[in-house]
Parts: structure tokens; sequence; C-alpha cells
């Protein structure tokens, strides 16, 4: 399973976390993660394994969406800030209408990247 994983600025160190707090589920079911480029530099930087992309802005949302596309993203935990401008607006809202067109899970905050991981846990037995 491969999870691509997203987060504007203010919400990189809640991400950190999130994937921290769940480091054996991904490493027991075997989980790549893949991120755009200066989330995936925070999850390095954390000690953890990723492939990064691009920065957002500067096309790391649209290669997302193109492995989405192509079936190679199962599930995607996108830490959106609601509150502030992205001007990448365009790439993070075509990325989400994909994951809607491909019927590939969205968590776009903590509690529902929470129950898609509870999930994994569950389905691992």
């Amino acid at each position: 399973m491969t999870i691509a994983i997203v987060a504007h600025d203010g919400k990189k160190p809640e991400m950190v976390g999130f994937i921290k707090d769940h480091l054996d589920l991904l490493k027991s079911q075997k989980i790549t993660l893949v991120a755009t480029g200066t989330t995936g530099t925070h999850v390095q930087n954390a000690g953890l394994e990723v492939t990064r992309m691009e920065s957002g802005p500067y096309g790391g949302d649209a290669q997302i969406a193109s492995r989405l596309v192509e079936g190679e993203i199962n599930m995607v935990i996108f830490f959106r800030d609601p509150l502030g401008k992205h001007p990448h607006e365009v790439d993070v809202n075509m990325l989400m209408r994909l994951c809607d067109v491909h019927n590939v899970p969205l968590a776009t905050n903590l509690a529902a990247a929470t129950l898609f991981f509870d999930s994994l846990k569950d389905a691992a037995g």
C-alpha cells in the first residue's frame, strides 16, 4: 500500500507527529509513503523514510495526482489549512477531485486520518 502525505505549512508538525505516532503500523503493513517536497523533508528530518515529489507550489500535488490516476496511490492524507491562502489552490482542488473520481480515500484532518489508520489496524487483525 502506498499512502501520499501532504501538509500545508502550518500543519507540517501535526503531520510529522501523526506519522511518528503510527510508525509501528506503517512498518508492520509495509506501507510506502510518498509526499510533496517540503512535507517529505520534514518527515525525513524526523528520521522516517519517504519518497519526495516536488514542493506543492512547484507541482508536487500534481505529481501525486498523476500517480493516483495511474493506480499507484491507495490513500491520501492531506492536512489542509482551510484558513490560509495557497498559490497552488488549483492543484490542491485537482488532487482532492481526483481522489473522488478514482474512489481513493482522502483524509483532510487529523480526526479522519486517525480513523483511516485505525481501520488499517483492524483490517490487519
